[in-house]
């Protein structure tokens, strides 16, 4: 699929039929509600090509941390855990 216009037509479609979707599907009806609601980010994709999704597994990973890393009381420490966790670093380094 090279045709970005195509792409965003298809993918539009998609997002319509899912949001009219009647039965007993209630997750693809709330899916085609939600994607709806952020059908300019959705389609924006197509334009642009890239996604927030590296950024979101980033993100996940310093979060998952911070739940485990209630023993740091040293605030620089901290901040270089999670430099070394998101950056998967960690092999790299003797000491950890």
């Amino acid at each position: 699929m090279g045709n970005k216009r195509e792409a965003k037509k298809k993918m539009r479609a998609i997002i319509d039929q899912l949001r009219v979707l009647k039965g007993p599907n209630k997750e693809l009806v709330q899916l085609g509600r939600s994607l709806f609601k952020r059908l300019g980010d959705v389609l924006a994709y197509f334009d642009v090509g890239v996604s927030n999704g590296p950024v979101e597994a980033i993100n996940g990973r310093l979060e998952h941390l911070r739940g485990i890393a209630l023993g740091f009381r040293n605030l620089n420490h901290y901040i270089l855990r999670c430099l070394i966790h998101s950056g998967q670093l960690v092999h790299k380094i003797n000491a950890l």
